[in-house]
């Protein structure tokens, strides 16, 4: 019998990259956007049904479940960007945690089988925690994103002890791919390096170079999250490589993966840039998926940043910014 998958926030990175997983899988996948919204990343979608929602309109979400009854869901809606928390802290609380709560309600009373995958992130462990992270780590959040992201994490917990629902918790850490917007470090810097590499520009400015994390292939951990909910019993996981690499680190490999020799007479540091509060290089210690799913990074961070080079210059090359033949010829 087909399953059915709802993916909240669609249209994101980790919404795409899921979306494609499921399909291939065999599942029937619905997804939802917020209304109105641009969506750039359409161009890769499967085949699939797509819906307008605010995750903040609960009665609008129940509707949904109940017509489309998932066996899965997947809560991917959520403000990321940590400059936009600072910016709409309101807002951000909203979206990432009280609208949470109300999703759980209506799951409880409608689809109290479907299975629920609600990420949370690194940021949860703030700026004076101990390397490595796991599952029993204290949260300590210092900023209004990771703030947002804690309550959410522990509602995922209550839920699935009060209420007995199937409700995970992944613990992500920072992951990156091709689809990856402008506005974060990682998809700047390669998009610079196949710019610089071109001809197109001379010069990328960044900050704090020597800032690490624990960096992972979006397409790896879509198949985590998707391992999670096929458990026998619900439980927390946290999804990382366990590695540290910097933005130092990050500059050397895509300016080489674009042919650029000496990277470092193209960057200009700005001290403007520093976030107001940045939690240290945060690591992950992944032993728990691994023991129990199975389940470990395959892409290598060389790999991941070569393939965002990669598919930068192909945007470059042939003048469109987002097509589905980008991924297909990864194997080409």
């Amino acid at each position: 019998m087909t399953r059915t998958a709802m993916i909240t926030g669609l249209a994101g990175q980790d919404g795409t990259y899921l979306s494609r997983l499921l399909v291939s899988l065999g599942y029937d996948v619905v997804g939802t956007v917020m209304p109105g919204a641009s969506h750039r990343l359409r161009p890769y979608l499967p085949d699939l049904r797509l819906e307008e929602l605010d995750v903040r309109d609960t009665a609008e979400f129940g509707r949904l479940v109940t017509q489309y009854r998932p066996d899965e869901i997947y809560n991917l809606a959520a403000i990321t960007q940590v400059s936009e928390a600072w910016a709409h802290p309101d807002r951000t609380h909203e979206v990432n945690a009280i609208a949470v709560d109300g999703m759980f309600d209506v799951i409880r009373d409608s689809v109290p089988d479907a299975r629920v995958f609600q990420p949370s992130t690194s940021q949860i462990y703030g700026t004076n925690t101990p390397n490595p992270q796991d599952e029993s780590t204290p949260h300590d959040p210092h900023n209004p994103y990771a703030e947002s992201k804690s309550i959410a994490h522990l509602a995922t917990v209550e839920r699935r002890e009060r209420d007995g629902l199937f409700a995970c918790v992944g613990i992500l850490y920072n992951h990156e791919s091709p689809l990856r917007g402008v506005e974060f470090v990682t998809r700047r810097i390669t998009r610079a390096a196949a710019e610089i590499a071109a001809g197109q520009r001379d010069r990328i400015t960044l900050g704090n170079l020597e800032a690490a994390r624990d960096w992972g292939a979006a397409g790896d951990y879509v198949v985590a999250m998707h391992a999670v909910l096929q458990h026998d019993e619900p439980a927390d996981f946290t999804i990382a490589t366990g590695r540290l690499r910097t933005l130092r680190e990050l500059v050397d490999v895509a300016f080489a993966a674009a042919g650029v020799d000496d990277p470092w007479s193209h960057v200009v540091q700005d001290p403007a840039l520093l976030r107001q509060i940045d939690t240290p290089g945060l690591s992950g210690d992944p032993r728990r998926i691994r023991e129990v799913l199975g389940w470990e990074a395959t892409t290598t961070f060389e790999e991941m940043v070569a393939e965002m080079v990669r598919v930068d210059e192909a945007r470059i090359a042939s003048g469109i910014e987002e097509s589905s033949d980008f991924l297909a010829a990864r194997n080409a």
